[in-house]
């Protein structure tokens, strides 16, 4: 037997069919399965499939008990919204109507104020013309009436850079402490200038100076007749416009403000002008002074 030849194995002859795209196997794995598992499931809860909703009994009462709350929330604030809606409205309204109340009154006691201060106007010329005087004259003098003529307009106004000065400035020994300010008493100086150059009626940013008008600091504005100013101050002053502004800058307190401008930068100018206007004093009131009876001394 072991002489005997033995036949060669007999091979099978069938083959299993192979896919197509069997050499591109990796590319058909990813192609097939491009979605992770978790994104996969998590895509599906976010659409409201089945894996987003709470799956125990507990969690289920939970998101009811959250949505119950939620819905009495908006309920009970909604309708405090609503109650407390015409409370709201009533207040605004009673607001407004106190507010026209008040203005109504306001307009009231100016018109009477108005009223009043014609009256006194008509008494004062009713008592001068029955004294021999001239009403007109002494309202001009006093301030009482608006007057117009030809005079020159001064504009003083604090420097472009105002400092503050060392110790032992005169000009920091009282009220403020930046050299580069004009000062109440700037303005007295000025005025008084203004006046002894011949000024027969001056008024300083629209405000009438009078025989009883003061020119005050209160911090640091000036105030005339206590009515706060704010630079520039312009000062109107009605007389011969040529001859009082000549006689104002050559006088001791012209060269007084020359001074503040070329040793502090206070800014001045000085013009003529053909017609200039004064309103009249808001108040002229006399609280000493009488009227003289006797006819002179002898």
């Amino acid at each position: 037997m072991c002489g005997m030849p033995q036949p060669p194995p007999v091979r099978s002859t069938t083959t299993r069919p192979s896919r197509p795209d069997a050499s591109m196997s990796l590319l058909t794995n990813v192609m097939d399965h491009s979605l992770d598992d978790g994104y996969a499931e998590a895509a599906a809860r976010k659409a409201g499939g089945p894996g987003g909703m709470p799956r125990t009994v507990r969690a289920k009462l939970g998101l009811a008990a959250g949505l119950v709350l939620a819905a009495l929330v908006v309920t009970v604030g909604a309708a405090q919204a609503r109650i407390a809606a015409p409370t709201v409205a009533k207040e605004r309204q009673e607001l407004i109507d106190r507010i026209q109340r008040e203005t109504a009154a306001a307009d009231k006691l100016e018109a009477t104020v108005d009223k009043l201060r014609d009256d006194v106007s008509a008494r004062q010329r009713a008592a001068l013309k029955s004294d021999g005087g001239d009403d007109d004259l002494v309202g001009i003098l006093s301030g009482a009436v608006a007057v117009h003529g030809p005079g020159v307009k001064l504009v003083v106004n604090d420097a472009k850079e105002a400092t503050t000065g060392g110790g032992g400035n005169p000009r920091e020994t009282s009220g403020f402490s930046d050299t580069g300010r004009v000062r109440d008493r700037d303005m007295q100086r000025v005025v008084n200038g203004l006046w002894e150059s011949g000024a027969e009626a001056i008024a300083i940013n629209g405000q009438r100076l009078t025989a009883l008008s003061a020119i005050r600091a209160a911090g640091d504005a000036i105030l005339v007749d206590n009515r706060p100013l704010v630079p520039p101050y312009t000062v109107l002053a009605v007389g011969d416009g040529q001859r009082l502004s000549t006689r104002f800058q050559n006088s001791a307190d012209g060269l007084y403000l020359h001074a503040l401008q070329q040793n502090y930068g206070i800014r001045t100018g000085i013009s003529t002008e053909a017609d200039v206007r004064l309103p009249a004093a808001p108040s002229v009131i006399v609280r000493t002074a009488q009227q003289s009876t006797g006819k002179g001394t002898s």
